[in-house]
């Protein structure tokens, strides 16, 4: 099994290794004002003011609940294909490998869109989208189910940056300590697999409907989550 999904991330570490070699010889702009680290007591006030923000927090465990749902969606499409088709491993990683081709695709489409949608209101649609398609991969039959999986990953193209950027959004030089935040927030990726993994093993929870299509409730409360965060940074 490992051999079968080996190829993808060996390239996708040749990929990231090459863009870290462009980036360390290039100019990066200069962001922030200040030019000196954090004291102490500017962390404290920075720190208590990102905790007081609505927008700022919400936006944390929307990313958090975003990277959990990737990496589910991802992790169980092979479980999912050999499961509930009968398809070989290397089958089954056919279909993640096309997953990722949508994702990759759709960022591009999805970027284009946000010249003429509001970043939240983009961000409520991408979770709606995800919200169906999380729904036919649970009661759709056949290869039905597998494509509306596949067809996820064109839905959460564009969650992480706008989540991101709404949170981050007139921060000013807190967004420096922000951004620390957003980022360790894709611990939800490390915590959620296995509570997935739980549930599958632990059987079916909707009739005889198999477990693992089931265990797509979670990422289905994950997208949930990200719809309302959408909606509240597009509306209030």
């Amino acid at each position: 099994d490992l051999v079968t999904v080996r190829g993808p991330y060996v390239a996708i570490a040749v990929i990231v290794t090459v863009l870290f070699f462009v980036y360390l010889f290039s100019k990066l702009p200069k962001t922030m004002t200040h030019d000196h680290p954090l004291t102490l007591r500017e962390f404290k006030e920075t720190f208590g003011r990102l905790i007081r923000n609505k927008c700022y927090v919400e936006g944390v465990l929307a990313q958090a609940f975003y990277v959990g749902a990737q990496i589910m969606v991802w992790t169980f499409v092979i479980h999912y294909g050999m499961t509930t088709i009968g398809l070989t491993a290397a089958e089954a990683q056919g279909y993640n490998i096309i997953a990722m081709v949508i994702f990759l695709s759709s960022r591009f489409i999805c970027t284009f869109l946000l010249g003429f949608i509001r970043p939240g209101r983009l961000l409520m649609l991408l979770a709606s989208g995800g919200i169906v398609l999380t729904l036919g991969a649970i009661f759709l039959n056949g290869y039905a189910g597998l494509y509306s999986l596949i067809g996820i990953s064109a839905c959460m193209s564009l969650m992480f940056p706008t989540i991101y950027g709404i949170a981050l959004n007139g921060m000013g030089d807190d967004a420096s300590l922000a951004s620390a935040g957003l980022i360790m927030a894709i611990v939800g990726g490390a915590l959620m697999p296995p509570m997935q993994g739980a549930l599958i093993d632990a059987g079916s929870i909707i009739g005889d409907i198999p477990s693992v299509k089931t265990s797509f409730l979670l990422p289905l409360v994950c997208f949930v989550v990200i719809a309302i965060f959408g909606y509240r940074a597009h509306s209030v």
